[in-house]
């Protein structure tokens, strides 16, 4: 058999979230065992998973051996397994890397939903309808396999327990993940949600789950966790100290690329029309709460750090320098999160016209600030530290009034936050071709 692309589909007109026609799809789920050379593996564990899914699975289904640059007999097995078993076909990719080898199947593959898993089976079959099922009814976008989620049963060594877990530990303190586990090899992913994810994941290696998870969750898609029941393959040709190497250098490249905003996110942000958010309902006041709740959040955290900032340089310079430093960092910091997390701009467009309007505003705190440090000065002579911090709190907080006011009606107008949106949203490949060649 052989895997063809589907016909073109406009990505700009993906209809909402709903419950697959199942009665009009050929192949509902198409499950990719990614490979290297496995040949002593590969057969047992595709007819375990072809018997699996025959028994249990009430929807059409495709297996895909996704056999990336293996070099001993890992391709002959899998033409074998392709000529016996009519569900079963095989891709070969000349480049090694199970990232490349998911995107590259996924890109080419016309199925709604799609999963892959590795080819140990560590994970137990069971949970692999409750993987797919919130997928196919419409639920959720994405589904993923846990071992750290209540629920999970897990057989391991200590080890690799540790290693799993301080990188999760890792993922939420530096990149805010809420995600249980990003590297269990148990993942599925709705068809249409795959066109427009997959381009804009760089990893071509062990990351690559990592960095797909993260770019949805930042863009607001739904992940749907599933407990398992895993059992630790102690034959993983798996190399733990350059996965985490490579993981960790993918880790600092994805956050340093949402700290600048270099990800065009709004492709993904809730592109399919079905979230309650989006809503225009008569007597609900338009986001106005919100914005006051995230305008004092950043600046309750940017405060701290002026004030951290202050206290440092006041070690080695004069008052008005320290305040001015410390209040023009703090500034740059306060206006590119209220740009992003309070008012909802994303994307590079405007963003140094906006870091310059900031600064015009910081301009203003900096006269209320240092004016009422000079009339501290004038009437006290020497004050004491303590008593130009509080000084410096009352000022920032008459500051921070007229900060709001300033950002909301002049920096990020309502009109401009619109064009903002309009003007990051990147022009999409017309179809299914385009796309798969993008990925590769």
């Amino acid at each position: 058999m052989t895997t063809t692309q589907p016909p073109g589909q406009p990505l700009g007109s993906l209809p909402p979230r709903e419950h697959l026609r199942l009665g009009q799809i050929t192949t509902v789920l198409d499950v990719v065992v990614p490979v290297h050379n496995e040949e002593r593996d590969l057969e047992p564990c595709v007819r375990r998973l072809h018997e699996h899914l025959a028994r249990t699975f009430p929807y059409t289904f495709r297996i895909t051996i996704a056999d990336n640059a293996s070099t001993d007999r890992t391709p002959e097995v899998a033409a074998r397994l392709d000529e016996a078993i009519d569900q079963v076909t095989t891709v070969r990719l000349e480049q090694k890397g199970r990232g490349r080898a998911l995107r590259t199947v996924w890109s080419l593959s016309e199925a709604p939903v799609l999963a892959y898993m590795d080819v140990d089976l560590s994970t137990d079959l069971n949970a692999l309808l409750p993987l797919v099922a919130p997928l196919i009814s419409g639920h959720s976008d994405l589904a993923i396999g846990s071992r750290l989620n209540r629920g999970a049963r897990v057989v391991r060594g200590p080890k690799r327990e540790f290693l799993s877990r301080a990188y999760n530990l890792i993922l939420r303190g530096s990149l805010a993940a809420r995600f249980s586990d990003a590297q269990c090899g148990f993942k599925a992913i709705r068809g249409e949600v795959a066109a427009r994810l997959l381009p804009m994941v760089e990893d071509t290696g062990w990351f690559f789950d990592t960095e797909l998870l993260v770019l949805a969750e930042r863009a607001g898609l739904r992940i749907h966790e599933v407990p398992v029941d895993w059992i630790d393959d102690p034959d993983s040709t798996v190399h733990l100290v350059r996965t985490a190497t490579d993981d960790l250098k993918g880790v600092w490249r994805v956050g340093r690329a949402l700290a600048t905003g270099a990800l065009p996110l709004d492709r993904l942000a809730r592109p399919f029309g079905d979230d309650p958010r989006d809503r225009e309902l008569s007597g609900v006041p338009g986001g106005l709460a919100r914005q006051l709740v995230g305008f004092c959040v950043v600046g309750g955290l940017s405060t701290l750090c002026y004030l951290g900032l202050y206290s440092l340089l006041r070690l080695g310079v004069g008052p008005q320098l320290a305040n001015a430093a410390a209040l023009l960092v703090s500034a740059l910091g306060n206006t590119a999160a209220n740009r992003r997390l309070t008012f909802g701009v994303r994307g590079r467009d405007r963003a140094v016209r906006h870091q310059a309007q900031g600064l015009v505003v910081f301009a203003v705190g900096l006269v209320l600030t240092s004016g009422s440090l000079a009339a501290l000065d004038a009437a006290s002579g020497t004050p004491a530290h303590g008593a130009e911090l509080a000084v410096l709190v009352a000022a920032n907080l008459a500051a921070t009034v007229l900060r709001f006011l300033l950002f909301r009606a002049w920096v990020f107008p309502d009109r401009e936050r619109a064009d903002e949106t309009a003007a990051v949203r990147p022009t999409v490949p017309h179809d299914r071709n385009d796309l798969s060649r993008s990925a590769r």
